[in-house]
């Protein structure tokens, strides 16, 4: 019973980030289309679980669908994404590649060219951005001064 508690409790914290964007649950296909008119915590829960674990939120916020806002912008869109796949974008950072890292881009606008500067830029900057006492926060920080100190990823900052 403990562990299913927990576990609803880490589901729901996954929606807390985009609790602005659409609601407790955030937004993305389990708060627009499988649960439009929760208002019970477990349906809350249901929906932040759906939106974080399908991977709609992405396109969602890319895109401006789902009940997502892309008014916010790619840099307010990309802290959205590190908050909800720190430990998977962590893992890719420290190759230098894979399929969280090339979300990150471009949930970020970065164009194709640049895909390689932007992912060695995370790679080379990895100590920074994931030490053991990172946060999302922290990482998005860390991120943006080693883009800002990149000549080709600079614009993608402003």
């Amino acid at each position: 019973m403990k562990k299913i508690i927990a576990g609803l409790i880490l589901a729901s914290a996954s929606g807390v980030a985009l609790a602005n964007a659409n609601g407790p649950a955030g937004c993305g296909l389990g708060s627009t289309v499988i649960f439009p008119d929760a208002d019970k915590w477990y349906q809350h829960v249901m929906a932040a679980t759906t939106n974080g674990t399908s991977g709609n939120q992405t396109f969602g916020m890319t895109s401006g669908t789902l009940g997502c806002e892309a008014a916010n912008g790619p840099l307010k869109s990309a802290q959205v994404f590190m908050d909800e796949n720190m430990d998977q974008l962590a893992a890719d950072a420290a190759t230098g590649q894979g399929e969280t890292l090339a979300a990150l881009a471009e949930v970020m606008g970065v164009k194709t060219q640049d895909t390689a500067a932007f992912n060695r830029v995370m790679q080379s900057n990895f100590d920074a951005m994931f030490s053991t006492e990172a946060t999302s926060a922290t990482a998005f920080e860390a991120m943006t001064s080693a883009m800002a100190a990149d000549v080709n990823l600079q614009k993608y900052l402003g």
